[in-house]
């Protein structure tokens, strides 16, 4: 090849690679895990969208998905950068990339969370031994808090889901389930104590149909995680722009209370630990 020729294909595939880079670095893949009604996790993701564009200086852009297992994928096939997760999805996560998958930070309140176990507001149900022979509705299959975590103490508390209900349904999120048991196509049901909270707060309609029977024992549960192989140091601007949000800060204080968090504090893969033990002796996690 002429040396004329070596020097325009040289330039041709440095400028091929630079381009690439510039893709890949001028804009920012974040999703999350679908828990409550799409409208719900748009609304909650604008303001805080808008906040990362500026810390980070890229393009940022929300794919909302159908279900769990899609942003796992996400993740792991590089089409999705930054991802808000339950601590079930994490470690399905973490377990699909080979320990690639990163968590960076998770809000305060995600060191002790819990899920709430709900009746109909009349139902003479007095604890979870009552709930033995009636219907019941967990979230998503692959939720924490709707669903792990929930299965894993009612078998502590000598209930097996698959035995000991009537019918088992998954609502497919948090809102729904209380859906589901304010209408009566379940007669008992489990969410996140975070969403349950909220729906109260907005005097929800179906929230006012139900009732609180039980609560877990504290657990570890959301996180937001980087996939595999993303620059460290577009991974570092991402978690101290999460660390360095303040409630007391006007320009923050919408970001926070969508959020539900009074801060949020970094985080690591061993925290999520125990999700992934709770998640073997379910039998959810071979």
């Amino acid at each position: 090849m002429p040396r004329f020729q070596r020097l325009l294909s040289a330039c041709a595939l440095a400028l091929t690679l630079a381009t690439g880079a510039f893709a890949q670095t001028t804009v920012l893949r974040v999703s999350a895990i679908p828990d409550e009604a799409p409208t719900e996790l748009q609304r909650k993701f604008k303001p805080l969208g808008d906040y990362l564009k500026k810390e980070t200086g890229l393009d940022v852009q929300f794919t909302p998905v159908t279900d769990y297992a899609a942003v796992v994928e996400g993740l792991a096939n590089n089409k999705i950068d930054l991802a808000w997760l339950g601590g079930f999805t994490f470690v399905q996560a973490k377990l699909r990339t080979h320990g690639g998958a990163l968590p960076i930070v998770q809000r305060a309140e995600d060191e002790k969370f819990t899920s709430k176990f709900i009746v109909p507001a009349d139902s003479p149900a007095k604890s979870l031994a009552d709930l033995k022979g009636k219907s019941f509705a967990f979230g998503s299959p692959s939720s924490t808090s709707g669903h792990l975590m929930p299965r894993f103490f009612l078998m502590r508390a000598g209930i097996d889901p698959d035995k000991d209900f009537k019918a088992v349904a998954f609502s497919g999120a948090h809102d729904a389930t209380v859906a589901f048991v304010a209408s009566g196509r379940a007669e008992a049901g489990v969410l996140n104590a975070s969403v349950w909270d909220k729906l109260v707060e907005s005097a929800n309609p179906n929230a006012a149909k139900v009732r609180v029977l039980a609560t877990t024992p504290p657990y570890y549960d959301y996180n937001w995680t980087v996939r595999p192989g993303l620059d460290a140091a577009l991974t570092k601007k991402i978690a101290d722009a999460f660390v360095k949000l303040d409630p007391s800060n006007p320009e923050h204080k919408e970001i926070m209370a969508l959020q539900r968090a009074s801060k949020f504090i970094p985080t690591q893969a061993s925290n999520y630990d125990g999700i992934e033990a709770a998640g073997r002796a379910a039998g959810l996690i071979k």
